[in-house]
């Protein structure tokens, strides 16, 4: 679980299975989620096991999401927006 250690200056709204969710301007997707305690991003296709991010620098592709109704965009590399609409990926898109 990762907690934050100073208030949001420029928080930006964005929801997650329908669930709001607040976030810095200018951090990663995958940063808010884990922030906002998401722990699983996407299911596997072979297995159905949750997975979250990983690796934080686009290697892994462990933390795989949709957004805005766009899939296969990862978590880690995507900046996060105001209004942001993100579901988890499950198995492949």
């Amino acid at each position: 679980m990762y907690t934050r250690t100073e208030p949001l200056r420029q928080p930006v709204q964005f929801s997650f299975e329908g669930q709001p969710l607040q976030a810095e301007a200018g951090e990663t997707l995958a940063a808010a989620l884990l922030a906002g305690n998401v722990g699983a991003f996407r299911t596997t296709p072979v297995s159905g096991s949750d997975r979250a991010a990983y690796c934080m620098m686009g290697a892994c592709f462990e933390c795989l999401v949709t957004i805005d109704g766009t899939p296969n965009r990862q978590a880690c590399m995507t900046e996060v927006r105001d209004g942001m609409v993100v579901t988890r990926q499950r198995g492949p898109a």
